[in-house]
């Protein structure tokens, strides 16, 4: 349980330092996700998410 609270904290730490170094990049791309269709957006994710399934399942491995 450890470990999910310290990968959670790690994505506090990182969206905090995108936010932090270029908030301009971050407000232009949240307008463009704004912008993007719902099925897209869906996509991406699943994408992003059974991709990092995966490397945690393959990391886990060794």
């Amino acid at each position: 349980m450890s470990d999910l609270w310290a990968a959670l904290c790690l994505v506090a730490v990182i969206e905090g330092l995108l936010l932090f170094a270029a908030p301009g990049a971050w407000k232009r791309t949240m307008a463009q996700m704004l912008a993007t269709p719902d099925r897209q957006l869906r996509a991406i994710g699943g994408i992003v998410l059974a991709a990092g399934l995966l490397a945690l399942w393959w990391l886990r491995q060794g």
